[in-house]
Formats: structure tokens, sequence, C-alpha cells
């Protein structure tokens, strides 16, 4: 069974993102809380390319959301599926980079990489629960990141 892990970057990226995850939830009949009836389970598993199952029979999307300024992931920790993520998926600055790439590049932007893709950060945390990683899609907003990632060593395919 191929395991994707996504990561959404940027309020543009989160909010495609948060649409994306409400879609993969009404596909596969997975509730906001991420629950799942029994009787549907049984029937298909191909949710599980997206979703890992919890020890308490709950799904969890194996996904990150990244973004600097808050507003955007707290309309998700408050939405309708606020219990569907698992919060160290969802990490967020103190503040924007108030479009100033040089501001995002260098100072606010720096310090939200460690969380992300660090040696204890949430994505490498989903790496083990993949046991054949097939895919890495990327939602993002931001051009500076991309340059970061090699240095983390992360794998994308």
């Amino acid at each position: 069974m191929r395991e994707v892990i996504s990561i959404h970057v940027g309020q543009a990226g989160v909010q495609i993102g948060n649409a994306c995850w409400e879609l993969y939830c009404l596909e596969h009949g997975i509730q906001p809380d991420g629950r799942m009836p029994s009787e549907q389970s049984a029937q298909d598993d191909s949710f599980s390319t997206f979703f890992s199952e919890t020890g308490n029979g709950r799904h969890v999307p194996r996904a990150v959301m990244v973004d600097l300024e808050p507003t955007v992931i707290d309309e998700i920790r408050t939405g309708t599926y606020k219990q569907l993520f698992h919060p160290e998926q969802l990490i967020t600055g103190k503040e924007d980079a108030a479009n100033n790439y040089a501001r995002g590049h260098y100072t606010v932007g720096k310090e939200i990489i460690d969380p992300v893709f660090g040696p204890h950060s949430s994505y490498r945390r989903q790496l083990p629960r993949t046991s054949r990683l097939f895919d890495l899609p990327l939602f993002w907003w931001w051009h500076w990141f991309w340059l970061h990632i090699s240095s983390y060593g992360a794998s994308f395919g």
C-alpha cells in the first residue's frame, strides 16, 4: 500500500490543505473527529494511503501544516475538523514575514525550519509510521522554503 505524507506551507498551502483533508474525509467516510463507521472500514482500506490509524481507532492525516502567522492554522484548530489533526501537526510561528522576502528568509522564517524538518520534527515523527513512503506532496507558498529543505536531509520521492 502506498503511503503519502503531505506538507502544507504558508497561507495558501494551509488553506488548500484544509480543503483537501475535508474532501479526503468525505470521500472515505471519516468523521471530523477521525472515527470511521466499522462497516465502512471493513469494505475498503484505500484511506490508509493518507491516514494513519491510532491505537484507539481514530484516523489521523499524514500531514503537517506550517505557517509563520498563526491565523489560518488557528482556523483549523477551532474549526469542524479540529479533532482530526494532532497538535504536533499544526506548526505556527509567532508573526508573519509581512510580505518581505528578506524577513521571511533570514529572520522569522529560519526559526520555523527546525520544528518542521529538524531531528525531532513533526515531519520526522511521521516517517516511522509509514512502511513504504511513496510520495511527499508539498503545498507551499514560500519560495525560500525549498532552499533549506535539503540541509536537513529530507527525501522527496
